[in-house]
């Protein structure tokens, strides 16, 4: 277990299912109290938290509206005093072909994906400063290092998280916070598995047996995969690393 985590407290979002109710489960198990944050209900990721013997709440928040942000920011005031982790997991990416791209589709991918993580990060950075102690991690793709089509919004999202971790590890390096992004492959998740499989595959069962052939680790990514990596980067043991941006998906990508 890393050090650092009795009874600290982290928001974490897109915590219904999927990579957001995976950490949710292995912070609470390394000690961490944790506000559940999801536009669905986050209620059964709360209840694998207080199982785990530590508090929670569930908040609904479209984490792309300034409003709900504030809302949620509220909300979690409600049940916890102070906010030292944030774990910026919500993102939507549906497969867009590029010759029917439209402006909407665009501003709903970034808004959900880019505009979220500035939103819901910057409702608790005051406090991280004032108690000069903060983690902040944010979920980019892989997909920026490989070469697939029907992604240009979800791409270009994706990398705007990368500059963000790294512009504000600078802002926020001096009070004691770092911020990182942890970069997945394509992971078993409900949001994956639910979506049309990519062009040239029958299903997302061919999809995913692809992509782990492209694997140095030659099979399919699941959200426990990546839950080390979150538990290490939001402890002690990470406060000499930020502004960095680590692939967690198999050896696919090289960076």
């Amino acid at each position: 277990m890393a050090k650092g985590h009795k009874d600290k407290v982290a928001v974490i979002t897109g915590a219904a299912n999927g990579l957001g109710q995976a950490f949710a489960k292995r912070l609470a198990e390394d000690g961490v109290h944790v506000a559940c944050v999801d536009i669905a209900d986050a209620s059964a990721t709360a209840k694998m938290v207080e199982a785990a013997g530590r508090k929670a709440v569930a908040v609904k928040c479209d984490v792309g509206s300034e409003e709900s942000v504030k809302t949620m920011a509220v909300e979690v005031g409600k049940t916890f005093d102070r906010v030292d982790i944030v774990i910026n997991t919500a993102g939507i990416f549906p497969q867009t072909n590029l010759d029917t791209l439209d402006f909407a589709t665009w501003r709903k991918i970034i808004s959900t994906n880019l505009d979220g993580t500035f939103l819901v990060s910057m409702a608790f950075i005051p406090g991280m400063k004032k108690r000069g102690w903060g983690r902040i991690v944010s979920m980019s793709s892989s997909t920026l290092g490989s070469v697939v089509t029907g992604f240009v919004p979800y791409v270009a999202s994706k990398a705007g998280i990368v500059g963000f971790t790294r512009a504000m590890a600078t802002e926020l390096g001096p009070h004691g916070i770092t911020v990182n992004a942890i970069q997945p492959g394509l992971t078993k998740t409900p949001g994956a598995m639910g979506r049309p499989p990519r062009t040239g595959f029958k299903t997302m069962d061919e999809e995913f047996d692809a992509v782990a052939q492209m694997q140095a680790i030659k099979r399919a990514e699941v959200p426990d995969d990546l839950v080390g990596a979150a538990s290490f980067l939001t402890s002690d043991d990470s406060a000499f690393i930020t502004g960095q941006t680590i692939n967690v998906d198999g050896g696919r990508v090289r960076s």
